[in-house]
């Protein structure tokens, strides 16, 4: 994966060994015998998210609801929860994983049809005569009873 830097300087990521650098990197924030929640929950946001939300920037708005587009990166959203989950004892799913990611889809698919596909009109020459006849038919019934 292609990420540009704040200084405009293209680099190629692997987001799952990100996610274990940062981990390795903080881990005064690991507890050797139960999960955290609150380091929990500030490592999916600042971790899995920031990825997640840099690659839905990059994919365009316009194409969120395109489940094609956006499923490795909902993917690797999950596997970031997951694998964080794991490195903090963590089980998983759990309550703030479920409402991490209810946030996630309000955010970004709150628009999208269930199917994962965009919704949108059909196509005129579908969509006209729908329109069209009850028009006609009703200009045709109002001439028809002035008579």
């Amino acid at each position: 994966m292609m990420l540009q830097d704040q200084r405009g300087v293209k680099r190629e990521i692997n987001p799952e060994k990100e996610v274990l650098k940062k981990l390795v990197e903080s881990h005064h924030f690991i507890a050797a015998t139960a999960c955290q929640e609150a380091d929990y929950g500030w490592m999916i946001r600042h971790y899995c998210l920031k990825q997640f939300q840099l690659t839905m920037e990059g994919i365009g708005q316009r194409l969120w609801c395109d489940w094609d587009e956006t499923v490795g990166t909902y993917g690797e959203l999950t596997n970031c929860t997951a694998l964080i989950a794991e490195r903090l004892d963590c089980y998983w799913p759990n309550r703030l994983v479920d409402e991490f990611f209810v946030a996630v889809h309000k955010q970004y698919f709150r628009n999208c049809s269930p199917s994962g596909r965009a919704l949108h009109d059909p196509p005129n020459s579908i969509l006209c005569p729908f329109i069209l006849l009850p028009v006609l038919v009703t200009l045709h019934s109002g001439n028809f009873i002035r008579r």
